[in-house]
């Protein structure tokens, strides 16, 4: 009779290289910055060939985007069960994951990252799935009856985002503890 073959589990060997070179992206990211950041560094510190790290994430640039998407997976999606309350909560957050290293560095990699396809693809990615999750606050108002059926859940999700990304990324300003809710009540004004 012959051995059973062996299953691979969901969550390996290679679920733990990718976390281990992750996090050790974020660490050398925090501690030397982005021009700092060398990939024969990372696969030093997460113990892994710099080839392996070049077959999976192509680019530097790849790799940093797909560290800093993982860590930006903290940004939650409030449901307060209030349009005005949702969005209000979500620009407070977003400014303020966006002020620390990690959120600032994620802002400045995708701004001067390539548009090789890898990396097109990761910014999209990146991009759809942000859009994705935080357009519910939007259906869920339109489900409630706050807004009509007619309104863009996209497109209320970057009229609303758009001036804190500016605001950090562009003209490096904080974004005061009144901000989100001054753009929130003009963006509603708006739409409604």
């Amino acid at each position: 009779m012959s051995e059973p073959e062996a299953r691979r589990r969901p969550g390996g060997r290679s679920a733990r290289v990718r976390a281990a070179v992750l996090e050790a992206t974020l660490e050398l990211l925090l501690a030397h910055g982005l021009e700092g950041l060398k990939v024969s560094d990372v696969a030093a510190r997460a113990e892994v060939h710099e080839t392996s790290i070049y077959r999976r994430w192509g680019t530097r640039e790849n790799l940093l985007i797909d560290a800093l998407i993982d860590a930006s997976e903290q940004l939650q999606v409030p449901d307060t069960g209030s349009l005005r309350e949702d969005l209000v909560v979500y620009a407070g957050d977003l400014a303020a994951f966006l002020a620390t290293p990690v959120g600032h560095a994620l802002e400045r990699t995708l701004a001067v990252a390539g548009d090789d396809p890898d990396t097109r693809r990761a910014r999209d990615h990146y991009w759809t799935s942000r859009y994705e999750r935080s357009q519910q606050m939007v259906v869920r108002a339109v489900e409630r009856g706050e807004l009509a059926e007619t309104v863009d859940p996209r497109l209320v999700i970057e009229m609303l985002v758009s001036p804190v990304h500016f605001r950090i990324l562009l003209t490096r300003e904080p974004v005061d503890r009144r901000m989100p809710a001054l753009l929130v009540d003009a963006l509603l004004d708006g739409i409604t």
